[in-house]
């Protein structure tokens, strides 16, 4: 008897292009274990909503992603893959499951505070400050600008996302492990509730090994959409030099062995996901005997870069340009998510006492 492939389920928010974080993050890992997982990767399209996009932007983003997707290596024939908004039980699941969440746990929620305190304009919390003090300044901010309250429900959409296909295994970057949690916290309140054993309890999905960091241009932090140092699966070569060439540096070692900034360290990292351990050794020696030249390094870096990048821009054209080719994709696998997704919410329904007569 051939075993049961576990669950896997991934989504991005459809609000701008994939970037080389994306792709050393995320996308590679997927296109690895295709043969392996019921492996399923949708565009956030709903969730793209809680920042008021312009409707004809969403759309573009959508198809751009989808046609990112595909270049990066991810197969329509071995994964599902989809768009949020084409299986509406997600919708109806959405409503059912908040009737099972708290105000007050989604208003705790890291990723809520931060988002509305944005939203309004609000400086971050001092330390100590607490939930009470936060609530106070979602209530009494100025009207003329508001936190929608998709944004505050975005943990239910995320659970929906998830348990409605009943995924076992979900692959999220730190900043989403609370979301994961609550998803847990919600599949084993469903489940208590109403005496079944209905929803698995996900978990992240380890691939092995470290995980993949990837940063940007600026200096510091990872590389994100909207931090704005981003090196993108689209840029063109001359773009992309252009990006390498500005990235931050320091005035270089003055002693033999020093220590590196996280500026030059970060670009150190790129280098290492992106060359042969011949070159990095080259720049490392450099450094260490003071001899780099910052100008050499770029030069390599960007490079580099575009020998990874290059091919995946020119089949995301390729693919951008199939209009019907795209319309097949997400159509079979609206199919294969809402087959799922159907059975998941019929039995949620019967369960929760919504009945035919």
């Amino acid at each position: 008897m051939t075993k049961q492939k576990e669950i896997v389920l991934s989504g991005i928010r459809s609000t701008g292009n994939l970037h080389l974080g994306n792709y050393y993050g995320a996308l590679r890992k997927f296109v690895a274990i295709q043969d392996d997982y019921d492996c399923n990767f949708f565009i956030a399209d709903l969730h793209a909503l809680t920042t008021n996009p312009d409707p004809e932007q969403l759309h573009a983003n959508v198809k751009n992603i989808l046609a990112e997707y595909l270049a990066s290596g991810l197969d329509p024939e071995k994964s599902t893959i989809f768009i949020q908004s084409d299986i509406p039980e997600i919708a109806e699941m959405y409503l059912l499951l908040n009737m099972h969440v708290g105000i007050g746990e989604l208003m705790r929620t890291t990723s809520f505070k931060d988002k509305a305190r944005k939203c309004l304009g609000l400086k971050a919390p001092a330390d100590g400050d607490s939930d009470e003090a936060f609530e106070k300044e979602i209530i009494g901010a100025d009207t003329n600008k508001r936190v929608n309250a998709g944004l505050l429900t975005y943990p239910t959409l995320m659970a929906v996302d998830i348990l409605i296909q009943k995924a076992t295994k979900v692959p999220v970057g730190k900043d989403q492990l609370q979301h994961l949690e609550l998803t847990r916290r919600f599949a084993r309140r469903f489940n208590s509730f109403y005496g079944v054993d209905f929803f698995p309890e996900p978990t992240d999905f380890d691939f092995g090994g470290a995980p993949v960091k990837v940063p940007g241009l600026d200096g510091s932090g990872k590389m994100g959409k909207s931090e704005g140092n981003c090196i993108y699966l689209v840029d063109e070569p001359k773009v992309l030099r252009k990006k390498v060439m500005r990235a931050v540096t320091d005035e270089g070692p003055k002693e033999p062995n020093s220590p590196m900034r996280e500026p030059v360290a970060n670009l150190f990292t790129l280098l290492e996901l992106t060359s042969t351990p011949e070159v990095v050794k080259h720049f490392r020696d450099a450094y260490a005997d003071c001899s780099i030249r910052y100008g050499d390094l770029k030069k390599q870096l960007a490079e580099d870069i575009i020998a990874v990048t290059e091919p995946i821009r020119q089949r995301i054209g390729d693919i951008m340009a199939d209009e019907d080719f795209l319309r097949r994709v997400v159509a079979q696998g609206a199919e294969r998510a809402r087959a799922r997704a159907a059975d998941t919410l019929a039995e949620m329904r019967q369960i929760m006492g919504i009945r035919k007569f």
